[in-house]
């Protein structure tokens, strides 16, 4: 199931770029968020983190999760399922697609630290939305 998303929420998920805070359930079913870099790829939320990150445990023992995007009174919840691709190729690619979307300045060897980490990317599917004044 995939929610439509109108042109005025892509264009604010796409501009910025602003952060967004991903919620996850931890395994005593308390929320756990954490603020993320991501980038809007079509019907999916992308979000990239390491491996060994309470965030990628918790998605992969439940693959809930929503999102929120704000800009002072306007913002936009997602709430899906998210899928985790930790092919190192991928993730590394995608970790850097990010670095390029909130550093304008980026430049190869920026970010090297990334190269060592054991990443994993994460795709959000769009199953629910909720905007306001957007």
């Amino acid at each position: 199931m995939s929610a439509h998303l109108t042109d005025a929420v892509a264009a604010f998920l796409d501009e910025g770029p602003r952060f967004c805070v991903l919620a996850t359930i931890n395994a005593d079913g308390m929320p756990q968020q954490s603020v993320m870099w991501y980038e809007r790829r079509r019907d999916t939320i992308m979000m990239n983190t390491e491996i060994s990150r309470l965030k990628a445990k918790n998605l992969q023992r439940d693959a809930r999760a929503s999102i929120c995007v704000e800009e002072g009174y306007q913002y936009v919840t997602i709430t899906g399922v998210v899928t985790l691709d930790d092919t190192r190729e991928t993730a590394q690619a995608d970790i850097y697609a990010l670095a390029r979307r909130y550093n304008p300045d980026f430049k190869e060897g920026d970010y090297a630290v990334f190269s060592d980490q054991h990443r994993v990317t994460l795709l959000l599917s769009i199953d629910k939305v909720v905007a306001n004044h957007v």
